[in-house]
Parts: C-alpha cells; structure tokens; sequence
C-alpha cells in the first residue's frame, strides 16, 4: 500500500482544514488506516484512526470532539476532517495503514504517508 496525503496548509486558529489520504493498492479496505502528527522536537503522536469493517473510530483525547476521520473505500481515501484547530495541533500530518491490534501506536502502522504540514496562527 502505498499512501500519499494533502491538505495541509496555514490557518488561523478556530479555522479548520480538512487533510485527505489517497492510497493505492487493491486491498486498502482491508487495513485500519490512522493519522500521526509529529511536531518539531517531539514525538510521533495518535491522532484518529478508523477501522476497515464497520468504520469504528478513535482519537486521542486532545482531539476528541473537534477532528474527525472518514474513509471512503470505494476511493480508496481517508478524511481528517480538523475543525476548531488550536496552535498545539501544528504539525506534520502522517497517514499510516495497518492491521495490528496497537491502534495508537506507530507500531500497530506497517505504511506511512510522506506527510503534510499543518500550521495553525495564533
């Protein structure tokens, strides 16, 4: 699988972006798709994730209630649809595939985007 995201750019904070995944690959659908972020200095954070099946979705508590992640697998595409955006969510957006059982972990993710830069003005 192969996956290529967008959608990233500059906003003002309270704006919102919304980042896609496009991926290739015949068995896309098959895979839990999730989005990382990485922020200069830290770590490689959870974002949401979705499941292949029923479309289950998680997200980390920052932000909860404020992103949401969609897949579309007839496009073979996944949303991150980011709204109220806040300065501490600027980063470098990755999307990632997988199949293992560690949903938040960059583990659980055998493919990786090339990621897209978010930045959020104060």
């Amino acid at each position: 699988v192969q996956l290529q995201a967008s959608g990233g750019g500059l906003v003002q904070a309270g704006g919102s972006l919304r980042l896609s995944c496009a991926a290739s690959g015949r068995t896309f659908s098959r895979y839990r798709m999730g989005w990382f972020r990485q922020a200069p200095g830290k770590e490689r954070e959870f974002v949401a994730a979705i499941s292949w099946g029923n479309g289950y979705t998680y997200y980390a508590n920052s932000v909860k209630g404020r992103f949401t992640c969609s897949r579309d697998n007839a496009k073979n595409t996944v949303y991150l649809q980011m709204n109220s955006l806040k300065p501490e969510d600027a980063a470098v957006y990755y999307c990632a595939a997988g199949g293992a059982a560690s949903v938040t972990l960059v583990r659980g993710y055998d493919y990786w985007g090339q990621g897209t830069l978010v930045t959020v003005s104060s």
